[in-house]
């Protein structure tokens, strides 16, 4: 087994997809469900399948952020450059912050116009793609 993606319900879709070509991400294919609702496959260029599902339901009501779901983290090659990229596409990174020391990782935050939460990660230099078993030996 493997995870497929991660969906989220967005309250506009239109400024959500906004948001998410700006952080990188390219619209790979979408369905219409009816009902005024749409789903919206994502994924970042590179990768080989999709990692991101924006669903659209107007009749759903208003998105709930805050139940339950905590963030999700994208890996970046250069935290720096990256954090540029972003704010120079209107949106608003949060400042570099090193949760595992100077030796770790460094992390950034940034919030969707929903209100979700995503963390950006670089790698130290030599550290596996993503976090693994041996990171907790």
């Amino acid at each position: 087994m493997k995870t497929l993606f991660v969906s989220y319900r967005v309250t506009d879709l239109d400024r959500s997809l906004v948001f998410y070509t700006a952080l990188g991400y390219a619209e790979l294919g979408r369905v219409d469900t009816g009902d005024g609702s749409h789903l919206v496959i994502l994924g970042f260029p590179g990768e080989p399948a999709a990692s991101l599902e924006l669903v659209h339901r107007p009749a759903g009501g208003p998105v709930d952020v805050g139940s339950g779901f905590d963030h999700l983290a994208i890996q970046v090659d250069t935290l720096t450059s990256t954090l540029e990229q972003l704010t120079d596409a209107g949106l608003n990174p949060g400042p570099v912050e090193y949760p595992g020391g100077p030796q770790g990782p460094k992390t950034s935050w940034l919030t969707d116009p929903d209100g979700y939460r995503i963390e950006l990660v670089e790698w130290p230099s030599g550290h596996a793609e993503g976090i693994t078993a041996a990171d907790f030996s």
